[in-house]
């Protein structure tokens, strides 16, 4: 079963967070939710940016770097929007990785020191009109990476919000959620039989 390090969105370690990290528990694998912000959750992105932007991009690097600390190399790195950028940066520059999944976020390659390491397996789920995911050039991003990789594999489901697989949020897509876990959880099969 894979070791999966999985960095919350930007409104914080929500309850849906932690539900997606259980139900993939529930199918066997390790999953580590670290909260880079020490409990505090947000109603909305700005807020969660202004918090960022209080504490310091530094400071939350370096809690970043403190729960890869406390996990071998190994692991999936998994972030969701604002966690993707922890989990890009972990999956591109700390050897041994096992693999990347990406929600709601994915940046160019070139921002780690790029190109995107073609061996190591990539998943990125990401919403077709999420103006966050489709419009800030995610999208155009994912689209990259994923071909760069020999086994990258981008999901687009119909709608258009942002933490569509936060059941804690008002944009909670169920449907788009059970199709996306049970992608993540073959892509998860996939790197156990490796």
């Amino acid at each position: 079963m894979a070791d999966v390090l999985l960095f919350h969105h930007v409104l914080g370690r929500t309850a849906g967070i932690l539900h997606l990290a259980e139900v993939l528990e529930q199918a066997g694998h390790t999953l580590h939710t670290p909260d880079l912000f020490e409990g505090r959750i947000f109603e909305t992105i700005e807020e969660g940016f202004a918090f960022v932007k209080e504490i310091g991009f530094e400071t939350l690097m370096e809690r970043v770097r403190q729960a890869a600390e406390d996990v071998q190399p190994s692991v999936v790195y998994a972030g969701y929007s604002l966690g993707v950028m922890a989990a890009q940066q972990l999956a591109q520059t700390r050897a041994g990785a096992a693999g990347a999944l990406f929600i709601a976020s994915c940046a160019p390659a070139e921002e780690f020191g790029g190109p995107w390491p073609a061996k190591l397996p990539l998943q990125v789920h990401g919403m077709k009109e999420d103006p966050f995911f489709a419009d800030e050039g995610d999208l155009e991003a994912a689209r990259e990476i994923t071909e760069t990789s020999d086994s990258g594999e981008l999901f687009l489901y119909t709608g258009n919000q942002h933490f569509f697989a936060d059941n804690s949020q008002p944009g909670y897509d169920s449907a788009a959620t059970a199709q996306m876990i049970e992608r993540v959880l073959l892509f998860l099969e996939r790197l156990d039989d490796k």
